[in-house]
């Protein structure tokens, strides 16, 4: 793979990156890249913590949780490798923090739409997260059905070093909506597919229903109360 540096980037992490036959090996076991990793597995676990303090006090105030489950993921090497490949961008450390957003991703999967904006405001008006970008997937579907609630923002963690802020996506669906990303990533990855645009169509309209469904569940559930 070739990683290409500008030039007034800063040094890349090790010097052997571009003739290995395997750099996302070099990139995983650079100490630099090591060490930025488990910053942003910190970042993760304060964002975990924050979501599981609002569902706790949501489940004590409301006898009900707003969010359903909470995954979470760190970018693999290879995964980054071919980003920044693909936008050229330099293999620093500056490059991996301020380019790219979403190294550490949090899925939280809420039963309700409505609970998708409650959890975001309540996340983002919190005094020490940043909200840095904001897409709305769920008023603004994606071509192909999509929907969800992307949130970049910043938190900080505290290092012996002292205090950090670290970008972390945190993208937010019903279970409804999740179930369709995951089938529908399933589906679009299989190789020599045929009669793609077909596909493509009844998925789209699949999303839509699920979508008729989470709102209708909302309702029923605001009858219920």
């Amino acid at each position: 793979m070739d990683i290409t540096a500008k030039e007034d980037a800063t040094p890349f992490l090790f010097e052997d990156i571009k003739s290995s036959e395997r750099p996302e090996v070099v990139l995983a076991n650079a100490p630099k890249f090591k060490e930025l990793i488990m910053q942003y597995e910190c970042a993760i676990m304060e964002v975990n913590t924050k979501l599981h303090v609002l569902n706790n006090e949501f489940s004590h105030m409301h006898q009900r949780n707003p969010i359903e489950s909470i995954k979470t993921r760190i970018k693999t090497p290879a995964s980054i490798l071919e980003k920044l490949n693909r936008r050229n961008l330099p293999l620093c450390v500056e490059s991996l923090e301020n380019d790219l957003t979403d190294i550490a991703g949090v899925r939280v999967i809420c039963p309700f739409p409505d609970d998708i904006y409650n959890v975001a405001e309540l996340l983002t008006s919190q005094d020490d997260v940043i909200l840095v970008a904001r897409k709305d997937y769920i008023k603004n579907p994606k071509v192909n059905g999509y929907r969800s609630l992307h949130l970049i923002i910043e938190i900080p963690i505290f290092l012996a070093s002292g205090k950090k802020n670290m970008k972390v996506e945190v993208q937010l669906r019903t279970i409804a909506m999740d179930f369709w990303a995951s089938l529908d990533h399933k589906l679009r990855y299989k190789q020599n597919l045929k009669n793609s645009e077909e596909i493509a169509l009844e998925l789209r309209e699949c999303a839509d229903i699920i979508a008729g469904v989470d709102l209708k569940m909302q309702n029923i559930r605001k009858k219920i109360q």
